[in-house]
């Protein structure tokens, strides 16, 4: 009942928002019957169906080739809706006042031609005085030719002041929003920047003084980003030249069978002592347990709730929570139970929410992902609400939790506020 509830409220909302954009875009910028008004109608009937269709059609098991097809327009829209509305709504702020603006300019006009015409009249009349004839001799002065003024065009010819408000604050919202959504598409095709970041250990050994960990999580290979994506990542980290590789969950969104060749560049990844997996959430809707086993073809070796020893410190990693749907869940006592807690430990988890888990168990530093680091604001608000960290360093009593905002987009391949990284995570001791 709450979900059918949730989602007829979300329904509404949605049917509100492209009313909205409609009628501000379209209903008053157009002239009823135009092309331009039927264009734009069918654009916001049309457009919504391809973003449910993008949403749906990978759950649905439709082709994938149908799938790519949805996805470009469907989740596009979707960030350009969010965008197009924000700046209509900062536009209904500017619109009363340019209205003003242009009606008191229209005042001032219409007061300084009134002006005008009295003086006119006045210097007319200096010419003779009521009822003086003109001198004896004098030929009379010709009749003066009075031409009345055009009237000012109608509306018919002529935009009223509320056309040209409506026109000029809906292509103003139009240019904030779709440059702001392009901005941030260019800014997830172009790939990660890597972030560089210090993070002292108590426990760690001088001999792992300096040790890097490459981080990288949410790269969410799909019907958007594929092999190019991989790749794009795949050279960023390498150039990092780390000592170890963390892929920390949500790497695809699709089956071994769709996306399987998209994920083969992650083979060339190169680390002195590897490259390893924890799945995220996504791999429990796309085939989790086969996705480990061709990641482990790939070169990656997963931790399913499992742990190894490393020089100076234990690396351990849980499965993500979504696996408990499937009796796969994160074990926290599997995988930190009986170790040497004298030891650093450091584990991979995909979402920050088990931070009390690994603070329960000693944990020293949990590296994770998950928030996307919100990807589009103002999401970075409601991801706060559900997580205890939505990006960066931060420290829950003896643990340290490091979040980072992931390296692709899911849904809409954008990001506003919230730039894809890869953090190269350089461990610190303090005997050094």
């Amino acid at each position: 009942m709450v979900f059918v509830l949730a989602a007829v409220a979300v329904l509404a909302l949605l049917v509100g928002v492209h009313r909205y954009v409609w009628r501000r875009f379209v209903g008053d910028t157009t002239v009823p019957g135009s092309v331009l008004r039927r264009a734009g109608t069918v654009a916001v009937w049309l457009l919504p169906l391809l973003s449910i269709g993008a949403l749906v059609s990978g759950r649905a098991g439709a082709p994938f080739r149908l799938q790519q097809t949805l996805a470009w327009p469907g989740f596009l829209w979707l960030a350009a809706l969010l965008y197009l509305t924000l700046a209509l709504l900062v536009g209904e702020a500017v619109r009363p006042v340019l209205r003003w603006v242009l009606a008191r300019r229209a005042a001032d006009g219409s007061a300084a031609g009134r002006t005008g015409a009295v003086a006119g009249s006045d210097a007319a009349d200096m010419g003779s005085s009521p009822g003086e004839a003109p001198a004896s001799g004098t030929p009379a002065a010709p009749a003066t030719l009075v031409v009345e003024a055009p009237a000012p065009p109608s509306a018919a010819t002529h935009p009223s002041r509320r056309l040209f408000v409506a026109r000029a604050v809906g292509g103003a919202a139009a240019v904030a929003g779709l440059g702001t959504v392009g901005y941030g598409t260019y800014g997830v095709l172009r790939g990660p920047r890597v972030k560089r970041v210090t993070v002292p250990l108590a426990k760690l050994p001088r001999s792992a003084h300096g040790f890097r960990i490459a981080v990288v999580s949410d790269i969410h290979l799909g019907p958007v980003l594929g092999r190019a994506h991989t790749q794009r990542i795949v050279d960023t980290i390498n150039r990092t030249q780390p000592d170890l590789i963390a892929v920390v969950g949500d790497l695809v969104d699709g089956t071994v069978a769709d996306l399987g060749p998209a994920a083969e560049p992650l083979a060339g990844l190169t680390a002195r002592h590897g490259a390893f997996f924890v799945t995220g959430n996504h791999e429990y809707f796309s085939g989790a347990a086969q996705w480990v086993d061709h990641v482990r073809e790939l070169g990656l070796h997963p931790l399913e709730n499992a742990r190894v020893e490393m020089d100076g410190f234990d690396l351990a990693g849980v499965n993500d929570i979504a696996g408990e749907s499937e009796g796969q869940g994160p074990d926290f006592e599997r995988a930190l139970g009986d170790r040497d807690r004298t030891r650093a430990s450091v584990l991979l988890a995909h979402q920050p929410v088990v931070i009390d888990d690994a603070v329960a168990h000693g944990v020293d530093l949990q590296l994770s992902g998950h928030t996307h680091g919100g990807q589009l604001w103002p999401g970075n608000y409601l991801a706060e609400l559900a997580n205890p960290t939505v990006a960066g360093l931060e420290r829950y009593g003896d643990t340290q939790l490091y979040v980072s905002r992931g390296a692709g987009a899911w849904g809409p391949p954008v990001r506003v506020g919230a730039p894809s990284d890869i953090t190269v995570v350089q461990l610190a001791s303090r005997q050094a």
